[in-house]
C-alpha cells in the first residue's frame, strides 16, 4: 500500500494582541538615541524581562544573501553597540564582505520594539581580551573547541574537544583565540517602536544627518 501523504494547515490568522501599556512621543523623547535606548534597556532590566539584551543581529553577503540570528548585547561605548563572536563564523564573513548590520531589540513584556541599522568595524584586540578573559572558564573553553559555522560530523566530536581542551586547561585559563572578537555597530537609524491599540503603534525615528546630529521624526504605524 503506498504511503499517504497528510498535509498539516496552519492557521494563525486569529492570533492577535492589543497593546495598551504605554504611549511614547516627540516630546518625551531624549534628544539622543543612545541615551533614549539606555532609558528603554533599564527599565527592561527593572520590568525582568526575559534575555533583556538578545537582539537579533541581520547581515547581508556582498551579492544581497541576507540572513538573521539572535546574540546578545554586551555594552553600549562611544555610541557604539558592542557584541562579540566568532569572526569565521557566516555572521563574520558576511560582515567582513559587508560590514553592515541591523539590529532588533524586541521587549514583549513592556511592549516595545527598538530597531537599528549601522556601520560595523571590530573592536580593538585590547578590548576583546579583555571581555573573553572576563567569561566563565567553560564559555572560554566552548569558544575555542567550536568551529563555529563549520559542519560537523557529530555532538561527540564537539564534546571531545572540550574534554580536551579541559584536560590541558583544567582551570579555564586559555587566550582568546586569534579568530574571536567583538564588533561594533555605530548606528546611523534608530526606531523606537512602542505598542498601542488597534495597532496605530507610536514609531519613533532618530536619522543620522550629514552634520553628524540626530534628527527626528514620527512614522506611521
Amino acid at each position: 500500500m503506498a504511503d499517504q501523504i497528510s498535509t498539516a494547515s496552519l492557521d494563525l490568522s486569529k492570533l492577535r494582541t492589543d497593546y495598551q501599556k504605554r504611549s511614547l512621543t516627540e516630546a518625551e523623547v531624549d534628544p539622543d538615541p543612545l541615551r533614549q535606548f539606555t532609558v528603554w534597556m533599564n527599565e527592561a532590566v527593572a520590568a525582568d524581562v526575559h534575555e533583556p539584551t538578545a537582539m537579533t543581529l541581520a547581515t547581508c553577503t556582498s551579492d544581497r544573501l541576507p540572513s538573521a540570528r539572535i546574540v546578545l548585547l554586551k555594552g553600549v561605548e562611544d555610541g557604539r553597540f558592542v557584541f562579540f563572536t566568532n569572526y569565521l563564523s557566516r555572521k563574520g564573513r558576511e560582515l567582513d564582505e559587508n560590514p553592515k548590520a541591523a539590529l532588533v531589540f524586541f521587549w514583549p513584556e513592556l511592549e516595545r520594539q527598538v530597531r537599528i541599522t549601522g556601520d560595523v568595524t571590530l573592536t580593538s584586540a585590547a578590548e576583546s581580551d579583555a571581555y573573553f578573559a572576563s567569561r566563565p572558564p567553560a564559555s572560554r573553553i566552548g569558544a575555542v573547541a567550536s568551529a563555529q559555522s563549520e559542519p560537523i560530523a557529530s555532538r561527540e566530536i564537539l564534546e571531545q574537544r572540550v574534554r580536551g581542551l579541559q584536560s590541558r586547561f583544567p582551570d579555564g585559563n586559555i587566550s582568546r583565540p586569534a579568530g574571536w572578537g567583538g564588533y561594533c555597530v555605530k548606528p546611523v537609524q534608530i526606531e523606537f517602536w512602542q505598542g498601542r491599540p488597534s495597532r496605530l503603534h507610536d514609531r519613533i525615528e532618530y536619522l543620522l544627518d550629514a552634520s553628524g546630529k540626530w534628527a527626528i521624526r514620527r512614522l506611521a504605524p
